[in-house]
């Protein structure tokens, strides 16, 4: 008798969460809802920008130029362990900014990568682990509203753990990829994973023969 409620509430268990992929899944790139009374400025959305190195930052860098700053509040950036050019332009990117706004509104961290340049796949399957723990620990602290990226591969275990949030209800993070210019034929592994998984809200292509072989993105034309 146990043993048959064990199952049934297994099988309950597996179906709930079945129910809640689906609405997940049907939900993924509608309107982020926000409250806020009618009329008014809606409040502004907790904002997670991950940066990679060379040319995904300075793409990103030139996306957040455009940023409207009071709507994406507060701003915590993230890159990998190694790659420390990257958060002093974005920290230079916002001292820039708060000469306007008088007030910082962005924090800076680092996450460790899955796998260096070179690695061994043996010694890389432990570094994964402890950099799946570590994005782990930076969403449960961080719960973004809205995540920013265009590629770097930092972003996946991010946005995978931002994924599985929803599906437990943890937090809600709307997930909005930009791929790289340099993407012209085909996307990017990062890209092609978020794209094929439908981890992605908003999947962006920066070429019109990307969007006709991918529908679900959207064309923005050249952004560089």
């Amino acid at each position: 008798m146990a043993c048959i409620f064990t199952i049934t509430a297994v099988l309950v268990s597996l179906l709930l969460i079945l129910i809640r992929l689906l609405y997940v899944l049907y939900r993924t790139g509608k309107p982020l809802k926000t409250r806020g009374s009618a009329g008014l400025t809606p409040p502004p959305l907790s904002t997670l920008i991950i940066l990679g190195s060379g040319g995904h930052t300075a793409e990103m860098l030139n996306l957040l130029s455009v940023l409207q700053k009071d709507r994406f509040s507060p701003r915590f950036y993230i890159a990998a362990a190694t790659d420390n050019m990257s958060l002093q332009k974005a920290q230079l990117l916002e001292e820039t900014e708060d000469k306007v706004e008088e007030i910082s509104r962005s924090q800076f961290m680092q996450i460790y990568r899955s796998r260096e340049v070179g690695q061994s796949y043996i010694t890389s399957a432990l570094t994964t682990l402890i950099a799946t723990v570590h994005a782990l620990w930076l969403m449960l602290s961080i719960r973004p509203q809205v995540i920013l990226c265009n590629g770097p591969g930092t972003c996946i275990p991010l946005c995978v753990i931002a994924f599985l949030f929803k599906v437990v209800g943890i937090k809600w993070s709307s997930v909005f990829y930009v791929e790289s210019i340099a993407r012209v034929q085909r996307l990017s592994l990062s890209g092609l994973l978020l794209y094929k998984l439908r981890i992605a809200d908003q999947f962006f292509v920066q070429w019109p023969q990307l969007q006709r072989k991918y529908p679900r993105a959207h064309y923005v034309g050249c952004l560089m």
